[in-house]
């Protein structure tokens, strides 16, 4: 699969390759006991308990020829009775969307446009020149010490409640340490302070879950702490790396050679 796409010049492509790459991310982690992962004719989703738009998703992948105010009435009360206190609802692209559209907002979902940017950069074209402070080292997380760290930094990172740290250990524990995924973490001046995930699919090698910790931020940590797999990727045959840019990382991305291929939107709810 390393071959499926081997530079950024089909766009069609490149998309779809970001999109497979991250549908595959949450199916690998959806073998984890603590989260439901159901794949249906017209929704597919994958929720935990955690209270995040990023780890409770919805798709719609088509519409029944009627009863579309039945289909997202039941599916929100199911995860009423989870208890998910938020979740994003994306729409496909061939998914007529003004039909569920009136729906959704009238379920109380809003829509928002600019959810995360899809990028995607030539792995033989990065700019690895970026300055790096000399006391920071970056370890791949092997062991269950090193994963409570990379959740500990990352929760703090990402502004999630504490009371859920636990809770996003035992669902990533039963995937951070087997191939496809690779788990970072960055240690300045030997204390923890930020974190990535490499995950290759699709023929790309998907970046996820960079952060650092606030006041360890403007140093180049989010740079280095992103550049590292992605050089582990290309040693590994990888021409593209993908991810999803949020508004405070998407500079960063854009020096180190990611390009836009558009923005990932969705209906976010909360209750």
């Amino acid at each position: 699969m390393r071959d499926l796409v081997a530079d950024l010049s089909d766009n069609k492509l490149v998309k779809t390759v970001i999109k497979a790459n991250w549908e595959n991310y949450h199916y690998c982690l959806g073998r984890s006991p603590t989260v439901e992962l159901s794949v249906g004719r017209y929704l597919t989703w994958f929720v935990t308990n955690m209270p995040d738009h990023f780890m409770n998703l919805v798709v719609c992948t088509e519409l029944p020829s009627d009863g579309i105010d039945q289909l997202v009435e039941n599916a929100l009360a199911h995860f009423k009775s989870l208890n998910i206190k938020r979740l994003s609802w994306l729409i496909q692209e061939q998914v007529a969307v003004s039909e569920i559209k009136k729906q959704l907002e009238a379920h109380g979902l809003t829509f928002r446009e600019s959810f995360a940017t899809e990028m995607a950069a030539d792995l033989t074209n990065l700019r690895e020149q970026q300055s790096i402070p000399g006391e920071l080292k970056i370890v791949c997380v092997e062991d269950e010490a090193l994963l409570r760290k990379w959740i500990h930094v990352a929760r703090i990172g990402f502004g999630i409640p504490q009371e859920v740290e636990n809770i996003w250990y035992d669902f990533f524990a039963a995937a951070a340490f087997d191939h496809p995924f690779r788990t970072y973490l960055a240690l300045f001046n030997g204390e923890p302070v930020a974190t990535s995930q490499l995950f290759t699919s699709a023929g790309a090698a998907g970046i996820y879950n960079v952060t650092c910790l606030p006041e360890a931020r403007g140093q180049g940590i989010g740079a280095a702490i992103t550049l590292a797999p992605l050089l582990e990727a290309r040693e590994m045959g990888y021409r593209v790396g993908i991810l999803q840019a949020s508004s405070m990382g998407y500079k960063m991305y854009q020096r180190l050679g990611f390009q836009d291929f558009g923005k990932l939107s969705a209906y976010l709810w909360e209750q």
